[in-house]
This record gives C-alpha cells, structure tokens and sequence, in this order.
C-alpha cells in the first residue's frame, strides 16, 4: 500500500472480491480556528490536498543490497493501474483521504478499495505498528508536534497500517513531507509470496510534482524473532501522474453504493482504538480472514442483497473475533519463517 502496494497480480486477485464502482461526501469548510493558524499551516493543507484527484499510478520497489549471508537479492517488483483519490472528510485540522484503484479493461472495470491517509495536525499522539500485527498509541512530545502533521495508512479493511509525524517543508521549491524511519507491516506483495521476514522499518516520504506526486520509500526488511535484523534493503517509488484515461465513474460509483457501509467500518475501528492503548489483529501474516468478509459484505450492500444495518453488525462481529486488546509477546505474535542464517556478508 501503499502505501502498501500490491503487486497488480494482487491487487487484481483481490479486486475479484471487491466491487465496481466513488462518491465520497464533499469537504467542509475549513473552521475559523483552521483559518486563524500559522500562514505555513494553511500551505501544508494545500500540499495534502494535492494529493486527490484522478491518476495514473505505477508501484516500483527494488531490492539493493543484502545483509544477511546467502540472501540474493529478489527481482523488482513493478505493477500499476489508476487510482482516484478522494477527500473522504476535510475539517481544517484534520484530512482523510481515500485511495481507490481502477484496473482491467475499461470495457471491464475491477475496482479496489484501496489504502486511506488521514493527516491530523499538530497531534498529541499517533498509531504506529509494533510487529506481529499489532499497534499502540505513542505520544507525541510538544517540540515534535509543533507545527507537524500526522499521518496514519490505513488497509483495505480500515484496519491501521502505521503512522507517523513531521513537518512539511517547502526548501528548494518542493513541498515535501518526511518523517522519520517507522515500523509497518509487510506490503501484501511479500505477505503473499515469502515468508523470510516479519516488518518493515520505513521512510515514507510524500512530494508534490508539477504532474501530480510521488510516494517515495527507503525500506529495510526486518527479521524480529530474536534481536531484530536488517535482511535487505528497498527502494520504493509510486508515482501519482494526473490521468482521467480511465473509468472514473467506476470508482464513483462504488463509493456512492457502499460509503455507508465504510463509514460504519471506520466507526468501529474507531471505537477500537479510543479504548484500547494496544491492540492486535489475532490473525497471524497475511489478514485475509478478515478484509475478504468485509469486502464481501460491502458487494452486498452494494448489490442490494443486504440492508446496511445488519452488514454493519456482520462487520463489527468479524472484526470482533479477530481484535484483541491482549496482545502478548511480540514472538508469539510472529507467523512462522524461514530466515536465512544471521552471519552478516
């Protein structure tokens, strides 16, 4: 995803279960507080705001030099599509934006609810990933908040992903948002094809362009059963070009058939992390158990096949059985591996 980006293999795997069809609800007006801040604070705003729109988007990860001793190197990993990007809900000091990707033929059409970005200014804490599919909240000390954004990735079911917190600059001509190196879970295009390592330690770094923007990643791979290593390092480019070469109204029309739906999705995942410092999906690797009902039943909704009262109460008890504020020992929270020996090249 961002993200996390699938694979388009993945992804096109996956938009399989998801559905056609993006109205998200116009944003508000910024509040007289929002508009009574620093002058830096509003053009932060409009470099977050940037990011929506139509786009053609490429994903481009590639391998760079190994760590541990008689690991090669894999091949790049480069897949794309188009992507809408919407502001999901805008009240100054806080922005949502949903990720929506469009692939297949444009006779065809496969949509896939993608990965979210909600930003919030100046916070006094953020989510961020712990291993072994697990978050807690961090606080976020004054000096480090002042005048900073958070931002914090969500998956295709809500669920968290990471987060994380810094300043936008805008030296040079270019509005950049770089924060420093944190943890997220593995990208659904190693979750699904290897098992050699349990996390990624990641700068995420967000640019504005003159055609629209780029994610840009430097990642290293982590083992964490015993004292965590690096295995191999990446770098990581998705490239957000403007383009409305594609069905717009595909994407369009599935958010205005299941926004409802998603909203009470996000509802519960909201509850969960107001009343919980830590939590855990129980479900170990790859979450599939979980983001395949919830797709399924938002197709439902969709397709007329169920009311939204009862698909909500069906979502809330997937979510509920695999949720735990519990979350033990990060080794007993690990999927089995096969890591490569620790002796280092």
């Amino acid at each position: 995803m961002t993200a996390h980006s699938s694979g388009l293999v993945s992804v096109v795997a996956l938009a399989l279960v998801a559905a056609t069809g993006c109205t998200l609800a116009p944003a508000p007006a910024p509040t007289e507080q929002a508009q009574s801040l620093p002058s830096h604070f509003q053009q932060d705003r409009e470099s977050i705001l940037a990011m929506a729109g139509d786009y053609k988007v490429t994903f481009d990860f590639t391998e760079t030099v190994s760590f541990i001793e008689g690991y090669d190197l894999k091949a790049p990993k480069l897949s794309g599509g188009h992507e809408s990007v919407r502001v999901l809900k805008d009240t100054g000091e806080f922005i949502s934006l949903q990720h929506t990707l469009v692939v297949g033929p444009d006779s065809a059409p496969v949509v896939v609810k993608h990965w979210r970005q909600d930003w919030r200014y100046q916070p006094e804490r953020v989510l961020v990933f712990i291993g072994g599919n697990a978050w807690e909240w961090r606080g976020v000390p004054q000096p480090e908040r002042s005048g900073a954004w958070s931002q914090t990735v969500y998956q295709v079911d809500d669920a968290p992903r990471y987060g994380a917190v810094a300043r936008w600059t805008y030296e040079n001509g270019l509005a950049e948002w770089s924060p420093p190196a944190e943890w997220r879970p593995l990208p659904r295009r190693d979750m699904t094809t290897r098992d050699d390592y349990h996390a990624v330690n990641a700068v995420n770094r967000h640019a504005i362009t003159p055609w629209g923007w780029v994610h840009e990643q430097d990642n290293s791979k982590l083992i964490l059963s015993g004292e965590p290593r690096v295995l191999v390092r990446e770098m990581g480019i998705n490239t957000y070009r403007r383009s409305d070469a594609y069905p717009v109204e595909a994407g369009e029309a599935y958010w205005a058939a299941t926004g409802d739906f998603w909203a009470g999705v996000r509802a519960e995942w909201d509850r969960i992390e107001a009343e919980n410092q830590r939590f855990a999906i129980t479900i170990k690797g790859e979450t599939e158990d979980l983001y395949l009902p919830l797709l399924d039943l938002a197709n439902s909704v969709r397709d007329g096949e169920m009311d939204l009262a009862p698909a909500l109460a069906d979502a809330r008890a997937v979510i509920g059985k695999f949720v735990t504020a519990d979350i033990g020992e990060l080794e007993d929270r690990l999927r089995p591996s096969e890591t490569p020996s620790a002796g280092a090249n």
